[in-house]
């Protein structure tokens, strides 16, 4: 099922608002983003690492905790790609050059609540949900 142009269009929006926000609150991201230093994954240093073509997870709020990381060349587009069982994500970057929905759903679900964030290089330090599931997006 495809997301219409609307649909995504807000979402991103959202998301934009939201990364905004929580860079206005964190003084560190602010004075990085300024001129600061940044790790080589292009990471600014307080934000959790991730290479370019990844999807990195973490499983506790502002990038604490093991991260998992889906590179966009081993993720099938547009296929809900669950978690392992008992797993879940609060906290990502995404910087697959893609959107990617993801969801608190296992199933990819949109009766539970999903978020669309844009592929360019955003990080999301908490998630309004326990992400489980995902998918990626042509454009």
């Amino acid at each position: 099922m495809q997301m219409t142009a609307t649909a995504l269009a807000a979402a991103a929006f959202a998301v934009l608002a939201a990364t905004a926000a929580a860079l206005l609150s964190a003084p560190e991201a602010t004075a990085t983003a300024s001129g600061g230093t940044a790790t080589a994954s292009g990471a600014p240093a307080d934000l959790g690492p991730c290479g370019p073509g990844q999807l990195c997870l973490w499983p506790e709020d502002d990038f604490q905790g093991p991260r998992q990381t889906f590179e966009l060349a081993d993720t099938d587009i547009e296929s809900c790609i669950r978690l392992p069982a008992g797993a879940a994500a609060q906290s990502l970057a995404n910087r697959t050059g893609r959107p990617v929905t993801t969801y608190q759903s296992g199933e990819c679900a949109e009766t539970g609540e999903f978020e669309t964030y844009p592929g360019s290089g955003t990080w999301a330090p908490r998630s309004p949900y326990r992400v489980r599931a995902f998918k990626l997006w042509e454009s």
